[in-house]
């Protein structure tokens, strides 16, 4: 995580005015990140430290204990960090990703004291990137942010699914009149007509701004329609309506 040299008396101020946070536990090899940057963890790795306030995107993949090179799906959960906050997460070695249940105060406090123990384990923020990263994030609020997070708060780079029949036993095929697991395909639709039917895992999708499905008024002639049809802009109107009437900038977020 090497920056560009920075004036000590700045990199000084960043330490303590910048928000810090502490990852506790993340296993050699993994893939890391914050924002528009990418690391593999090295050994001592406990953190990073001088991060600016604003919104930050946090993303990690766990990585193949035999094979370092093999990375899992990437997950990432959006933070607003403020000014001298101090964010503590751990590793969960089971489901092999961020642990996103909040540290305990006394947790925090501790770590908090003892920042500057610490300070040889944090990656400082590369600010080098900074102004790339706030020039695709500066309409990005929190209140959007939230708004669009699944509700389990993570994003992964695999949607996530589920069947919808288990279809666990023979006996399930059967009354569906699917042939067993194991015989031979004779067509490459037939092989298709034969995976499970999957449907998205409830609280994993990004919760995307709806755009209705009828882009023109009640009523509307065939010209009008036409006219609608190429020019969105009564679609865009009833969108911050529903929608954003409260904060209509945050579409553009």
């Amino acid at each position: 995580m090497a920056n560009r040299e920075m004036d000590p008396d700045l990199a000084r101020h960043l330490f303590f005015e910048g928000a810090t946070m502490v990852i506790l536990d993340v296993p050699e090899g993994t893939e890391f990140g914050i924002d528009c940057n990418t690391w593999d963890v090295g050994p001592k790795f406990k953190g990073v430290k001088m991060i600016p306030p604003g919104v930050h995107f946090i993303h990690c993949s766990s990585a193949d204990r035999g094979n370092v090179n093999e990375t899992g799906p990437r997950t990432g959960i959006f933070l607003n960090l403020k000014q001298r906050d101090v964010l503590v997460m751990h590793w969960n070695p089971v489901e092999e990703d961020l642990d996103l249940t909040r540290a305990s105060e006394e947790e925090v406090e501790r770590i908090r004291a003892n920042l500057k123990d610490l300070d040889k384990f944090l990656g400082p923020y590369p600010y080098d990137t900074l102004k790339k990263w706030v020039s695709l994030t500066n309409l990005l609020t929190e209140s959007v942010v939230n708004k669009l997070l699944p509700e389990n708060g993570k994003i992964c780079s695999f949607a996530e699914v589920l069947p919808i029949n288990a279809l666990r036993h023979t006996k399930d095929r059967e009354e569906q009149n699917l042939l067993p697991y194991d015989t031979e395909c004779k067509t490459y639709q037939e092989g298709m007509a034969r995976l499970p039917k999957m449907k998205l895992k409830a609280g994993t999708e990004i919760r995307f701004t709806k755009v209705p499905k009828k882009m023109y008024p009640d009523g509307a002639t065939p010209a009008e329609i036409t006219k609608y049809s190429m020019d969105l802009s009564y679609a865009l109107e009833i969108i911050i309506n529903q929608q954003y009437s409260e904060h209509p900038r945050d579409i553009l977020g």
